[in-house]
């Protein structure tokens, strides 16, 4: 899974989030295992509420229950998912369960990272989250559930009116076999002969940084995709690539007509490094330190600890053990394999995980 947008030039599917039906074919999937995948062989049950993914077949493998993503999740949805999630660890019919939930990023990119929208949505999932804490109580699972609470991403604000690169200024577009993304990451197939042209063109153009395939940063873990495409563009902060101004993001309202409102005000998906880029992780349960602060982590870590905690091996990756193992009481008793403990695993902005192993 390289991206939100992809292209493979072999069979020119595209996959194109949350759009195309192609998006749901095996060659987007089953180059790496999820979590889920790996708790599912193991004949562990998975239970997912709105959970980008569940609903497709990877490795042949699919989740106990998945309540499919099909719009953003209402706060209704999701404090119905966090009760159910919790009905199903305490009667045993789940050993992990996953809840995406949207509405903080939905709010910062409609009005912003700062907005007042976006601070409103943070409240209503703190709401929850102190409505989830006492109904762990209610159900006697303190003892036995481990809850995580992460984000993929953080946000930074854009602005349309001069920070914007529009690509029809400095290229042909019919010289593209391809062009997937806008926004921070923009991904460039030059039709065949015109690659040179292309990028001696894109790489003079400020406030970006052009890529070759061979030449991405090796700190993106990113160049030896199977769809990584021969050009990347990666974005400053708070610019954004596009093919030309009709191509700029509107989002649209509530109403039947689903008109367009107004552009949007937020984005992710910059470079990493960036502190506007941070997530969020926080942790409680059995397995925990208490009142415990752990230096910064990579969102990649995560899927080690929740192997750990989980009881499973972690097949390779880039994430750190060694960054994760300090939050545990007992970190040598949570080796890879070990008996595991219940877990839940929470995600505030963007996620919201559940685990009981």
């Amino acid at each position: 899974m390289t991206g939100n947008y992809m292209w493979d030039p072999d069979t020119n599917k595209s996959f194109d989030l949350g759009i195309n039906r192609d998006s749901r074919l095996p060659l987007w999937w089953n180059g790496s295992e999820p979590l889920w995948v790996t708790l599912t062989k193991a004949k562990r049950k998975v239970y997912m509420y709105y959970w980008p993914g569940c609903e497709v077949e990877i490795l042949g493998v699919r989740p106990t229950y998945c309540l499919e993503y099909k719009s953003v999740p209402t706060d209704i949805n999701f404090v119905n998912a966090v009760s159910g999630a919790l009905d199903v660890f305490k009667s045993g019919q789940a050993d992990l369960a996953a809840i995406y939930y949207e509405r903080v990023d939905v709010e910062g990119h409609h009005y912003g990272p700062s907005s007042p929208q976006r601070k409103d949505a943070v409240k209503a999932v703190d709401t929850v989250m102190a409505y989830m804490t006492k109904w762990i109580q209610e159900r006697d699972l303190q003892d036995d559930l481990n809850v995580i609470i992460f984000s993929d991403h953080g946000m930074t604000d854009i602005s349309w009116t001069d920070k914007v690169i529009k690509l029809d200024n400095y290229i042909n577009l019919r010289d593209l076999q391809q062009l997937k993304g806008r926004g921070p990451v923009v991904s460039l197939w030059p039709a065949p002969g015109k690659h040179s042209e292309i990028y001696n063109k894109v790489r003079r153009v400020e406030h970006m940084t052009v890529y070759a395939k061979e030449d991405i940063p090796s700190r993106f873990y990113y160049k030896k995709g199977k769809f990584v495409s021969p050009l990347t563009l990666v974005a400053d902060e708070g610019w954004f690539i596009t093919e030309n101004r009709e191509s700029l993001p509107f989002w649209m309202n509530s109403t039947v007509t689903r008109k367009p409102e107004g552009w949007q005000w937020g984005w992710h998906g910059y470079d990493n490094e960036l502190r506007a880029m941070r997530g969020i992780f926080l942790a409680f349960g059995p397995d925990f330190k208490s009142d415990f602060r752990a230096a910064p982590i990579r969102v990649v870590d995560i899927y080690n600890l929740m192997c750990k905690v989980t009881g499973v091996t972690p097949l390779p990756n880039n994430g750190s053990w060694s960054r994760v193992m300090c939050m545990l009481k007992d970190p040598a008793s949570s080796a890879p394999g070990a008996p595991p403990c219940a877990c839940a695993l929470v995600t505030v902005l963007l996620v919201l995980l559940a685990i009981l192993a």
